[in-house]
């Protein structure tokens, strides 16, 4: 039986050995970051360090990241009680603190009035197309991109970003929100007062040591040309698709995007019947956002973008990683194609 591959790297990555052994180490870490003892101290130095880690790999300063849950606890923090416009291509967890009232173009892309009352997404989790943000943006989920493109903070004009560990090697459970120096917000969880009084509760401090070294590899990997490979492999998977009919339809193709997202739209084809399909097959793809509890429907950014409820139920996402082979793309188009041509007949 041919080994599985997994083409989900937008629901998660896989856990980078620079991560895992950061979380071993943290683990025989006794104390309490908040302690004052050197126990206390040691452990408050591997959260320090994760914080600087992080920052210099997103182009922040350590005072700006709050550890926290993940990006939907930071999307929380950022955003409650502001009243931010949003556009329905935004991930669920930043929508639903928005009012939805954004138009986007056919390509997927924000029409924006007032940027400073805005939150956009840097990338689409769905589609892989990028946004142009604008100066003085209040909010931009950047969960997508960082890692996968040059993402630097100070540069970006944003306010406040939402970043998560396991989009880029690290561990689940564990994100951050950046902010800008000179703002604040308005803490959500309160008590002891940890992450600068921004965020109380004892830290996560196994997630935070995966999170910074996680973030560390993901920029060297960038900076390598990793995932200029991994360009290189959606290129193929599309091109050979275009090549068989126009029975699919190749979203987004014409505009800048992450260099691993592929959507494919299948009219007729159900994109829940095709991820189970292509999972009995061996290969592990997804319809739409991961983040919806283990629903699938239709995709509310393709209706945004333009589609019809005859495609947007239809259409399945391909994300690639640094670990995917070209052999392995190459026998995921042929069982594509296989189960899609059959499933004609």
């Amino acid at each position: 039986m041919a080994e599985r591959v997994y083409l989900d790297w937008n629901a998660t990555t896989p856990l980078r050995p620079e991560a895992r052994a950061a979380m071993v180490g943290a683990m025989d870490v006794l104390g309490n970051p908040s302690s004052v003892h050197a126990e206390g101290r040691a452990a408050k130095a591997v959260v320090e360090r994760a914080r600087a880690q992080v920052a210099a790999a997103f182009g922040a300063s350590g005072s700006d990241v709050v550890f926290l849950s993940g990006a939907t606890e930071a999307a929380a923090l950022a955003m409650v009680g502001r009243g931010l416009a949003t556009a329905p291509v935004e991930h669920e967890a930043v929508a639903a603190w928005g009012d939805g009232a954004l138009t986007v173009d056919a390509a997927g892309r924000a029409n924006l009035v007032d940027p400073s009352m805005s939150a956009l997404q840097l990338a689409n989790s769905e589609t892989g197309v990028m946004q142009d943000l604008p100066p003085g943006l209040a909010v931009s989920d950047m969960t997508q991109a960082f890692g996968k493109v040059p993402v630097a903070f100070d540069w970006s004009g944003v306010d406040m970003a939402l970043i998560s560990a396991h989009k880029l090697g690290g561990p689940k459970g564990i994100g951050a929100l950046v902010i800008r120096r000179g703002l604040d917000v308005a803490a959500q969880i309160r008590g002891g007062g940890q992450e600068m009084g921004r965020r109380s509760g004892t830290e996560n401090l196994i997630g935070i040591a995966g999170f910074g070294a996680a973030a560390e590899a993901a920029v060297r990997n960038l900076e390598a040309g990793a995932w200029d490979r991994v360009a290189q492999l959606r290129t193929f998977l599309e091109t050979s698709l275009e090549g068989s009919d126009n029975l699919t339809i190749l979203v987004g193709k014409e505009s800048r995007r992450l260099p691993n997202t592929a959507c494919l739209i299948t009219p007729g084809w159900k994109g829940e019947t095709q991820v189970m399909a292509l999972d009995l097959a061996g290969f592990a793809v997804s319809a739409g956002s991961a983040c919806s509890s283990g629903k699938v429907r239709e995709s509310a950014v393709l209706r945004a973008m333009g589609y019809g409820p005859g495609e947007a139920d239809c259409a399945i996402r391909v994300s690639l990683g640094p670990d995917v082979t070209e052999a392995s793309v190459g026998r995921f188009v042929e069982t594509f194609l296989r189960l899609r041509n059959r499933r004609r007949a």
